[in-house]
């Protein structure tokens, strides 16, 4: 596969040629192809994956208190949430509760509104509006970034990952009102996304360098958004699986902390 450093405006890497970011896995059927990518025989695929570091991205950049100590203290973000918004103990929590404050969680990134939060999680306008009025009541550093963000790119014509990487957005300038709006959208996400996407091609550097240093037979071979994996030879998968969660988590100091969890199998598939 060939790998384009700037074809994202976000930063991202993509995959051309197969583009091997695009595998499915949110069915059965997609997920079982996944088992056609094996490692070499007597080898191990050991596959590590950030956890929720668009949400910490964001916690860091906010300074939100509430989302700050909740990652800080081991909670589940999307509980916490669900009880925010839903005005109950965690203990109380359903699954279809969790549901609906995890697409409120990743959608607030997004900048989504009312209407397609609540097409997305089936439920009415006036719902999906009061789910966004008590997140932001509670995650009241979220809200005010929101509001700042998009004042300074509108004063300064662009925004910036934490790595200071920018990028512009005329969009803001436009009299069409679904341009300019699509400009904010972006004015919230990209220091999110961003920061998220430099942060993985730290890691990436990281893990090589460490694997190099060591004399490792093990071989990075594949970067997904927020997964990396590595290729490891019989005698190092216990080794890789340290070395990839330490490079991964010790890739950006922010206020909360980083986590990565590592799996390992024969195939791509066993090792999620």
């Amino acid at each position: 596969s060939h790998f384009n450093q700037t074809d994202t405006r976000t930063g991202r890497l993509s995959s051309t040629e197969p583009n091997l970011q695009n595998i499915p896995v949110r069915t059965e059927l997609g997920a079982q192809m996944r088992r056609f990518f094996r490692a070499q025989e007597g080898w191990t695929l050991v596959d590590a994956d950030y956890s929720q570091i668009e949400l910490r991205v964001l916690a860091h950049i906010a300074d939100d208190e509430n989302m700050i100590s909740a990652f800080n203290s081991g909670e589940d973000i999307h509980t916490n949430t669900a009880a925010q918004v839903f005005d109950l103990p965690p203990l109380y929590v359903t699954p279809d509760m969790r549901r609906k404050a995890k697409a409120v969680n990743f959608g607030i990134v997004y900048g989504i509104g009312a209407f397609s939060l609540a097409q997305d999680i089936n439920v009415s306008v006036k719902e999906a509006e009061r789910y966004i009025a008590n997140y932001l009541k509670t995650f009241h550093g979220v809200r005010a970034y929101m509001s700042d963000i998009v004042d300074f790119a509108k004063e300064n014509g662009y925004v910036a990952t934490l790595f200071g990487r920018r990028r512009y957005l005329p969009e803001l300038s436009s009299t069409n009102r679904n341009v300019a709006n699509f400009g904010k959208r972006v004015a919230m996400n990209t220091p999110i996304q961003g920061t998220a996407a430099d942060i993985i091609k730290i890691a990436m550097i990281r893990v090589y360098d460490r694997l190099l240093r060591e004399n490792r037979k093990s071989r990075l071979i594949l970067q997904i958004h927020d997964e990396l994996i590595v290729e490891a030879a019989p005698d190092e998968v216990e080794a890789v699986h340290w070395i990839l969660k330490e490079e991964m988590e010790a890739a950006a100091a922010l206020k909360v902390d980083l986590s990565a969890d590592v799996h390992s199998g024969k195939t791509w598939y066993d090792a999620k």
